[in-house]
């Protein structure tokens, strides 16, 4: 099946993306751990590993605004409620266990990294959902 241009654009935004988080997290832990760098730019430099994850959400809404297919359009927006819940229900229990001293506190970046993580149990909710309608 051919891809259509919503989808190329998508990929290609996300492959970017993905190189340039590399880059950027590399080089932030390379300036601020290795050499010891403090104040305002640490901060600045800290914070630009961030632009690239906060770059793929904008780069998953682009893309649902421009699929015309509608039923790809109801998977992933389906795919991404689901991972919206994954990921705010784990960071909500996780919290509750912070705060009672039950569980060691986990960096807040991790969020990210769940909802990514619950893509892929959304995407096994629309083949689940899939087969049975069959």
């Amino acid at each position: 099946m051919a891809q259509g241009f919503a989808i190329k654009r998508y990929n290609r935004a996300v492959v970017l993306l993905s190189i340039a988080y590399v880059v950027l997290l590399i080089s932030a832990l390379v300036v601020i751990k290795r050499a010891g760098l403090t104040g305002p730019l640490a901060y600045a430099l800290a914070i630009l590993p961030a632009l690239p994850i906060i770059g793929m959400f904008a780069a998953i809404g682009l893309y649902l605004v421009r699929e015309s297919d509608e039923y790809l359009r109801l998977l992933r927006v389906r795919q991404a409620l689901v991972a919206s819940g994954f990921a705010l229900s784990i960071a909500t229990a996780w919290g509750f266990l912070e705060a009672f001293d039950l569980a060691p506190h986990i960096e807040a970046y991790w969020i990210a990294v769940i909802w990514f993580a619950g893509l892929g149990v959304g995407s096994c909710v629309n083949v689940a959902l899939a087969a049975r309608q069959q």
